[in-house]
């Protein structure tokens, strides 16, 4: 069986406090309180901006000693240059602290703009580049650029398998050559569920399924019905029965949905 991690992506929101967080709660404890009620959290903020060392090193310390995260990797790779010459842009991400997170580094997230079309050799050059283990991430983070010089981290405490899994949002990516390119790779294909925003890849490419619910029936918005949140069980149960690793995370915030469903979830799977 494989190993199963439900839980948000982000937990830093302002509606949340009062209502899914405690009236008093201050808000440099809300990752220690999520965290007791998932198993596993996306670290978002890094897709706007590099974070720094000291940031993962509070996330590691904040969190249960099984606590995973996933990443998310920088939009200056994904949005702005749609994967084009960017081994320096990943350096920095990963020299900005990401492996001071230690045992608790899971996934790395690329999710890609909807006006980006498939391109099997851009794809191809992006995913060679990718590291699968901290090490080989440490050697590519020492490439980083003079912004990072007073504030990299570029070694690891040893060296553990590092996973990918990448997000399109546009339907040229239904390409078979982009699936038969992750399976090469053992990059995850994200299943994304966005109240029909985007394109639903629903199609296994490595030992890792990497779920997205970004809403039932509104994007960012929409809560998952108790049927609905059993039909994903299901699912989940059959991809971990199949030996893979499952991580799902709920990214419906705005109305405080995204931990309720969570836990809801979590609960169907034991």
């Amino acid at each position: 069986m494989g190993d199963i991690r439900i839980g948000t992506s982000g937990w830093r929101y302002p509606p949340w406090r009062g209502t899914f967080y405690p009236e008093g709660l201050v808000q440099r404890r809300e990752l220690e309180y999520l965290s007791r009620s998932v198993s596993s959290i996306e670290i978002n903020g890094s897709f706007y901006a590099l974070q720094r060392p000291d940031s993962y090193r509070s996330w590691f310390a904040e969190t249960p000693d099984d606590f995973l995260f996933s990443v998310k990797g920088p939009r200056f790779v994904t949005h702005m240059k749609q994967l084009r010459d960017v081994e320096t842009p990943v350096a920095n991400f990963l020299a900005s602290g990401v492996l001071t997170l230690g045992p608790k580094l899971g996934p790395v997230l690329w999710q890609l703009p909807p006006r980006m079309r498939f391109d099997a050799a851009r794809v191809s050059s992006f995913l060679h580049l990718l590291p699968r283990s901290t090490s080989a991430a440490a050697s590519l983070a020492r490439k980083h650029d003079e912004r990072l010089d007073d504030r990299a981290v570029t070694d690891t405490d040893t060296d553990r398998p590092l996973r990918h899994a990448i997000e399109p949002r546009h339907e040229s990516f239904r390409d078979p050559a982009f699936a038969a390119l992750l399976r090469e790779h053992g990059v995850a294909l994200v299943l994304s569920d966005s109240a029909g925003e985007w394109p639903v890849f629903d199609e296994p490419t490595a030992d890792l399924v990497y779920v997205r619910l970004h809403g039932q029936d509104e994007l960012y918005a929409g809560g998952y019905t108790s049927e609905a949140l059993d039909r994903w069980a299901e699912k989940i149960r059959g991809w971990s029965g199949e030996g893979r690793d499952v991580v799902a995370y709920f990214d419906n915030d705005v109305k405080v949905h995204a931990p309720n469903d969570a836990m809801a979830l979590a609960a169907r799977l034991g």
